[in-house]
């Protein structure tokens, strides 16, 4: 029983993880491409198409920080002793962003909120590819590990320019449509450079590139899964072609599961590779049983009131706004 319930914590926050990437990781990529609007009836647009949602996406960051202090303390103690810096700054960039939402409006000059609101961007989504670049290396210091963790940020800085370029082509107008095509392309090519360094040089890693990888029905999964992103590169490719306004976003999604699917069976059955497993750092089945009752009542509920808010608010943004 106890081992069913680790697995089904770690399913759970796997899920978490990809619904905060998708959700925040779009109006990041957004606030990280403002910074080359130079007109600002673009960044009004900008700003108008993500201000109904992008306090809810966050919301899956502080669920998932929740599950693993409960669920796996082992965990969390260990990353947030190693990784306090870069967890400070991200929640520091994300406080700046929220407060440039809400300042920007009311500011007689906009310019200096847009760039805090870009900054802030940048920076969260730079945090968030060093924690994941930390982890995947099993906290190792060294150069070989250093270079692995900047490139992870830079993958994840360009992963969410390409779905907040993605996601304006379908909610924003005129220019900014175009030149959002433009950031597409730039960004998922270097999402899929980043990533292919990225596969290579994790070979170097012997919890993953040997030991996990090597392991019976393991690789032809991840072949499969690595197929399924080049698939979903082409279709973005595809759908700008022959301007379609949906489907380089629902792209990019596919984009982003292919990966993090990956990422969870590259990981799997640690947490921390060559670390900390997960039967070592989940606390005791009481516990996981006790949170997994609660959890069933909040997931859905998250879930329910995400789907209504974008099917409310969807199509483009209203400029007489």
């Amino acid at each position: 029983m106890h081992e069913i319930l680790t697995n089904a914590w770690f399913g759970l926050m796997c899920l978490m993880l990809v619904f905060y990437v998708i959700t925040d990781g779009f109006d990041l990529g957004v606030g990280i491409l403002s910074l080359f609007s130079r007109e600002e009836k673009e960044r009004d647009q900008i700003f108008l198409s993500i201000g109904h949602v992008w306090d809810a996406n966050e919301t899956w960051l502080v669920v998932l920080g929740g599950a693993m202090f409960g669920a796996f303390p082992a965990a969390y103690a260990a990353l947030m002793e190693q990784l306090y810096v870069p967890v400070m700054a991200l929640i520091a960039s994300l406080i700046a962003r929220g407060a440039a939402i809400e300042f920007r409006h009311a500011a007689g000059r906009r310019r200096g909120w847009d760039i805090v609101f870009g900054i802030g961007s940048l920076g969260a989504a730079a945090c968030q590819g060093v924690i994941l670049g930390r982890v995947i290396t099993g906290l190792e210091p060294g150069g070989l590990s250093f270079g692995f963790t900047a490139l992870c940020a830079l993958g994840v800085i360009a992963g969410y320019a390409l779905l907040g370029a993605t996601y304006l082509i379908k909610k924003t107008h005129d220019e900014l449509v175009v030149a959002s095509r433009r950031h597409t392309v730039i960004s998922l090519l270097l999402a899929f450079g980043a990533a292919t360094v990225l596969t290579a040089m994790s070979m170097q890693f012997p919890e993953i590139g040997h030991d996990r990888w090597m392991q019976p029905g393991v690789f032809p999964l991840l072949a499969a899964l690595a197929g399924l992103a080049a698939f979903a590169g082409a279709y973005v490719l595809y759908s700008l072609h022959i301007q379609s306004s949906q489907g380089p976003f629902r792209g990019a999604i596919l984009l982003f599961l292919a990966s993090f699917l990956g990422l969870g069976v590259s990981i799997f059955p640690d947490l921390v590779p060559g670390k900390l497993s997960l039967a070592q750092a989940a606390s005791d089945s009481a516990t996981m049983a006790f949170m997994l009752c609660g959890i069933a009542v909040v997931f859905p509920v998250m879930i329910g009131y995400n789907l209504y808010q974008y099917h409310v608010f969807r199509g483009r943004v209203d400029l007489s706004h």
